[in-house]
């Protein structure tokens, strides 16, 4: 689905992503891990069309897209569930939602896609005239996923989805990520703090240091690596 090669990516002089090759199979999850710094927010911008200053190619489905603006790139159906959540705080659950269907890809599909995202967050169906900014954090993160599923995407990239959540919703993120990807066939980059289970859940992963991608496997050799559980693991 998603083919990545040679990307670099610079802030200013500053270079923060050096030769990043990797690729994305249609229906796989693939985690990207590595410590606070080595990149992975600055690859899914990339990735995404926010950072506008980044060389190499970046493939999907078959097409060149690094360098286009990133609402065609979101058009295409790569979706984005950026870290810390980014919902409008000011705006009922329902007007979240419905920035979310306003890619042109979704507007068809937005009543289905709608019914779909209330069944998978009944909680956010009991709370779609709340300002989104006086939920819970888990339920801005649900939210945050329902609004993004409302573009129609194929390629969902999580960044850091479990980022100030109690463990126990922690489980239940993780539990939904692999529900859309396993039920709802969608294709998955997932970021996460939480190694263990990002690795657990994975089909392939790769592991980028300073910018540069220095070891992949599937998600099961990199869980089994004494190198990956030292250094983010701490086993």
């Amino acid at each position: 689905m998603l083919h990545i090669e040679q990307l670099d990516v610079f802030y200013g002089d500053v270079q923060a992503l050096d030769g990043v090759s990797l690729d994305i199979e249609d229906g796989a999850i693939v985690a990207i891990i590595g410590a606070n710094g080595a990149g992975k927010t600055t690859l899914i911008r990339a990735l995404a069309g926010m950072n506008r200053s980044a060389s190499g190619r970046v493939v999907f489905r078959g097409e060149n897209i690094l360098g286009w603006p990133s609402h065609r790139i979101c058009n295409l159906g790569i979706g984005q569930v950026a870290e810390g959540r980014q919902i409008f705080p000011t705006l009922t659950v329902d007007e979240n939602l419905d920035i979310g269907a306003m890619l042109p890809r979704a507007r068809v599909g937005r009543a289905k896609n709608r019914e779909r995202v209330l069944a998978l967050f009944p909680v956010l169906a009991e709370r779609v005239h709340q300002a989104a900014g006086t939920l819970s954090g888990g339920e801005q993160q649900m939210l945050a996923i329902a609004r993004c599923l409302m573009g129609a995407p194929q390629l969902i990239m999580f960044d850091e989805p479990s980022l100030g959540l109690a463990p126990v919703v922690v489980e239940a993120m993780m539990g939904v990520i692999r529900d859309l990807n396993r039920e709802a066939g969608l294709t998955v980059m997932l970021v996460e703090q939480n190694v263990a289970q990002s690795l657990a859940l994975a089909d392939r992963a790769y592991v980028l240091e300073n910018g540069r991608i220095v070891m992949s496997g599937t998600g099961k050799e990199l869980l089994a690596d004494d190198r990956v559980r030292k250094a983010y693991i701490g086993l």
